[in-house]
């Protein structure tokens, strides 16, 4: 499965260290399991399963040791689907089949962290927003104003490594 990552061994406790924290993914950066204790590692293809529950990550800039848990609107919601379930554009910013959409909300910013296979809907709970991944995040149904962000991902060695910002803001519109 994946590999442990470490801590560049110049980085102490710093304001760009914090800064860096909450900063958004960006190219390079490998994704993390965020319910993963000790230690961040990286997540590898392998570890996302088609149909299974989705995985919760974060990114983490492995030249500066720093995992970007420092903002809620970091996280990222991980699940496979088939590739012939999806379209060319979509099959460019996922990884065989591994599709990347923010973990919060764009209705009022609740967590997502559900997958209905049966409807293939990503589904937030707080207000019952309903979202498909096959189709970019499409608003399926509930209040929320618009689609998921998506967030282009590759394959480095088999570990999930962010190819791209987020396509759209991630978080709520208010």
């Amino acid at each position: 499965t994946g590999v442990i990552l470490g801590i560049a061994a110049a980085m102490s406790p710093n304001l760009r260290a914090e800064e860096e924290n909450e900063a958004r993914p960006a190219m390079g950066d490998y994704l993390v399991n965020a319910d993963a204790e000790g230690k961040p590692v990286a997540l590898n293809i392998s570890d996302i399963v088609i149909g299974a529950k989705p995985i919760i990550a974060y990114p983490f800039n492995p030249k500066t040791g720093v995992l970007k848990d420092g903002s809620r609107l970091n996280k990222v919601l991980l699940l496979r689907v088939v590739t012939e379930n999806i379209s060319e554009e979509l099959v460019k910013n996922s990884a065989d089949g591994v599709l990347a959409y923010s973990g919060v909300c764009t209705h009022k910013g609740c967590d997502i962290t559900s997958y209905n296979v049966k409807d293939n809907a990503i589904v937030c709970f707080c207000h019952f927003s309903k979202f498909q991944p096959t189709n970019g995040g499409e608003v399926l149904s509930g209040p929320a104003p618009r689609n998921l962000p998506m967030l282009p991902i590759k394959l480095d060695n088999q570990f999930l490594v962010v190819a791209g910002e987020f396509l759209s803001k991630p978080g709520a519109t208010n």
